[in-house]
């Protein structure tokens, strides 16, 4: 499991047992300095492991090994507090925002989010937020001492005279680069939202009940709480909305703001400092038919242009919506078969090296596009060499070199800090 889906699966499991706690009082299960673990914590941890790992979530010996591993965790955190380590509210926005990407693309977009949880993404920012500024002050300390850490070419040669019998298959790979965009609503249609919530705004400042009309018609998780978003700190709204909602006043209502979600109109219900508590009626722009038929047009003439032997890599950097890979030229790296998405893997299953996909549709973070990929290599699933697969090896011994090292790390934080198993 790679650090980003960790993340993930501690974003769920908060989530979840966040909920659960409110429905009744928890067991504490375990203590470490200042900190608690709760049972629903656990059972949701365990549920997650048993499930990305095909392990049956009942056996004794895999919630004992999960409780553990959740002590080390919070072991760390003291440590990191003891010593002092820092992150800034950047740092966690960041982080979160990463995070919520994350999960949307699991979901499939940010409406699934919304409604899995019930309750709009600011707030689950917010509940979030501290126990995402834990994982970080974790992951400083671990970072910090294992950057020393190596693994001379002797070790590496060891490690695979051991293990080499052990090591499971190198998985077909693919080194991929992808052209992403997004279709572009029809401006009639964009007129036509902008003309329903000026009609919405017009009818709410003439006295309607804001709370009523977000109700009513707003397309966002909070609409059936009257479009409140709750308290929420500078930093966790998107540039657009944030810039509107703190310049406003109290009880003041906004004219109609655009993000990447939609057309807004924001009402500020209070200011604490930093903190505001704001509602919002949101429409969201519909594309159709006509503006996914566009996007595929324009994709299968840049796929003609790379066809020709213009460079790929030059018009991805020109023309994908992906801001994470654009400035990379669409490279994606080399995936394994189990890291492809279904979106990908439907289509680079049958092609050859150095093809360009045809157009499809694929999912990315909050939104829905179309694509084409580059297939710059593929590789056959193989046995474990040294000579073919070196760099590999050595991460692999490296990995349990870290392992050994933090286990020790841990023995000695147990013998310093206060930590008791209640099960």
């Amino acid at each position: 499991m790679n650090g980003r889906h960790f993340l993930a699966l501690l974003f769920l499991c908060f989530s979840a047992s966040h909920v659960f706690s409110q429905t009744l009082v928890d067991r504490v299960v375990a203590v470490v300095d200042k900190e608690i673990i709760t049972d629903s914590e656990l059972q949701e941890r365990v549920a997650f492991v048993a499930m990305q790992n095909r392990l049956d979530a009942a056996k004794p010996e895999l919630k004992s090994q999960i409780l553990e591993s959740m002590v080390a965790e919070k072991l760390i955190l003291a440590q990191a507090l003891i010593d002092s380590i820092e992150v800034t509210d950047e740092q966690v926005s960041q982080a979160l925002d990463q995070q919520l990407q994350n999960i949307v693309r699991q979901l499939g977009s940010t409406e699934r989010v919304e409604q899995y949880y019930g309750k709009p993404i600011n707030r689950i920012k917010r509940e979030f937020r501290d126990e995402m500024r834990k994982q970080l002050l974790v992951q400083r300390v671990r970072q910090a001492r294992e950057a020393a850490l190596s693994v001379a070419r002797r070790e590496v040669e060891e490690f695979y005279a051991t293990y080499k019998d052990s090591l499971p298959r190198v998985p077909e790979e693919f080194t991929l680069s992808h052209l992403f965009m997004v279709p572009k609503a029809d401006s009639s249609v964009e007129l036509k939202t902008r003309g329903k919530l000026q009609a919405i705004l017009d009818s709410v400042r003439a006295g309607g009940s804001f709370e009523d009309f977000a109700r009513r018609y707003s397309q966002d998780g909070s609409a059936p709480g009257g479009g409140d978003l709750g308290w929420v700190r500078r930093g966790d709204f998107v540039r657009e909305f944030e810039e509107v909602v703190f310049s406003l006043k109290e009880n003041e209502i906004s004219g109609i703001v655009k993000t990447q979600y939609g057309y807004h109109v924001i009402q500020l219900a209070g200011r604490r400092g930093e903190s505001v508590r704001a509602r919002h009626i949101l429409l969201r722009i519909e594309k159709g038919a006509a503006s996914d038929s566009a996007t595929v047009r324009e994709l299968r003439s840049l796929r003609d242009r790379a066809l020709q032997d213009e460079s790929f890599a030059e018009l991805a950097k020109k023309f994908s919506e992906d801001e994470e890979t654009k400035p990379l030229g669409g490279d994606l790296g080399t995936l394994t078969t189990d890291q492809l998405t279904p979106d990908f893997s439907a289509a680079v299953k049958d092609m050859k090296e150095g093809q360009v996909s045809e157009p499809h549709r694929v999912t990315l973070g909050a939104s829905y596009g179309f694509q084409i990929i580059w297939l710059r290599k593929r590789t056959p699933s193989h046995e474990m060499t040294l000579e073919q697969d070196f760099n590999r090896v050595e991460q692999l011994a490296l990995y349990l070199k870290r392992n050994r090292e933090n286990q020790e790390w841990v023995n000695e934080l147990k013998r310093n800090i206060y930590w008791e198993i209640r099960l």
